[in-house]
Parts: structure tokens; C-alpha cells; sequence
């Protein structure tokens, strides 16, 4: 029940922040007129307001809102370029496309960004937790692990993007809209599936080795 509480307030204020509160803002502010631009730009005060309240409290930076708001710089940088009818369809294949590259380009830094996605869903969001995932690092195969993952799911999303892209100019747009709708949502679900399937081998082949590696998850 404690870590039940404990998932609860690290995800909490995350969906509210990062995915309810941003939705709920653009989806208002354009149905009364808005441009979407100035909308989502204003949608992005609430996962600057995460982040600028956890390191207050917590004297951290919360990555998921970090990444919440380069998403929301990708979205108003792909709305400003995509206007008309054929290039709106193409916009959100463009985000997906440059959320692939930031993922794979995330494997130039020290630490991959599927090894924070990792680190804040699999742990419960107390220092506790976050110092037993930092400290899995210093395994060998945890690294290859989160390379791995980030490589699997940047390239996913890049090939996504270019078939919403060829899609884009060969189907009708309404048969478009579908799979615009569709399709991310089936990808995504496969990468889950298949993350979810690897972490499972990746962690029994590790305690075949390395129990200790194991043990202190």
C-alpha cells in the first residue's frame, strides 16, 4: 500500500501537469479561437510549473516535465511550419520524427533519455528509489539495456514518421486522419509490449550473471 501511495504522488502530479492540464488548456483556448500556436505556448506554463516546483522542493530536476516542454517546442516549431491541409497532416508525423531523433541523439550524452524514462517509471519517485536506479549505472549490461531501449524506440519513432509521411501524399486525407490517429497509438503499444518483453530477458540474464545487479532494484 506505501509504494502504491508513493507511485501515486510521483505520477500524480505528473499526468496533471504534463498531459491533463496541457490538453485541457489548448483544447479551450482554440475552441474559442486562439491561434495554436499562442495556445500551445501557453499550454507549456504547466509542465514549466512542475518542473520550477519540484526543484523547489525536491532540489531536482524533474526530467518528464523537462521533456514535456521540448515537446511542446517541437509542437508550436512544427505549427509554425505546417499550414496548410496536406502539411498539417505531416506536422504531428514531424514531431514524432524529431522525438525519434532527440532519443537518438541522446546516446551522444552520458546517459541515454530511456534510462530517465526508465527511472521514472520504474521507480516510486523517492531519493530512495532514484539513487537505487542511478546506481544500477555502474552495470555493464544496464547500460547496454538502456542504449538499447533508446536506439529500439528513437528508430520506431523515425519510421513512423516516414511512413505517416508517404501515407500523407499517397492516401485521402480523411483515410489519413485515421491512421494519424491510429498508428502512433500502435506503435507506441508495440515499443511498450516489446520494453516490457526485453527489460524482462535483459533482468534474468543479469541475475544469471550479476545477482547483485539485480538484487538492488
Amino acid at each position: 500500500m506505501a509504494r502504491l501511495q508513493a507511485v501515486a504522488l510521483n505520477w500524480g502530479p505528473t499526468i496533471v501537469f504534463n498531459v491533463a492540464l496541457p490538453w485541457l488548456t489548448y483544447e479551450v483556448l482554440t475552441d474559442r479561437g486562439m491561434p495554436a500556436v499562442t495556445a500551445l505556448a501557453i499550454s507549456a506554463v504547466w509542465p514549466a510549473l512542475e518542473v520550477l516546483g519540484v526543484f523547489l522542493i525536491r532540489r531536482r530536476i524533474d526530467d518528464f516535465g523537462v521533456l514535456a516542454l521540448v515537446v511542446v517546442g517541437l509542437g508550436v516549431a512544427a505549427t509554425l511550419v505546417f499550414q496548410d491541409e496536406r502539411m498539417a497532416l505531416v506536422k504531428d508525423s514531424a514531431l514524432t520524427g524529431l522525438f525519434g531523433l532527440v532519443l537518438l541523439g541522446s546516446l551522444l550524452a552520458p546517459r541515454p533519455l530511456m534510462f530517465y524514462f526508465g527511472r521514472k517509471f520504474g521507480t516510486d519517485g523517492t531519493d530512495e528509489g532514484l539513487a537505487r536506479w542511478n546506481d544500477l549505472w555502474q552495470y555493464a549490461g544496464f547500460r547496454r539495456v538502456q542504449r538499447v531501449l533508446t536506439v529500439v524506440w528513437g528508430v520506431a519513432y523515425l519510421a513512423e514518421a516516414a511512413v505517416r509521411v508517404v501515407l500523407a501524399y499517397t492516401l485521402s486525407t480523411s483515410a489519413m486522419v485515421l491512421i494519424s490517429t491510429v498508428l502512433p497509438i500502435a506503435v507506441t503499444a508495440g515499443l511498450v509490449t516489446w520494453t516490457i518483453t526485453y527489460a524482462r530477458r535483459a533482468r534474468a540474464a543479469a541475475a544469471r550473471l550479476n545477482p547483485a545487479a539485480v538484487s538492488s532494484t
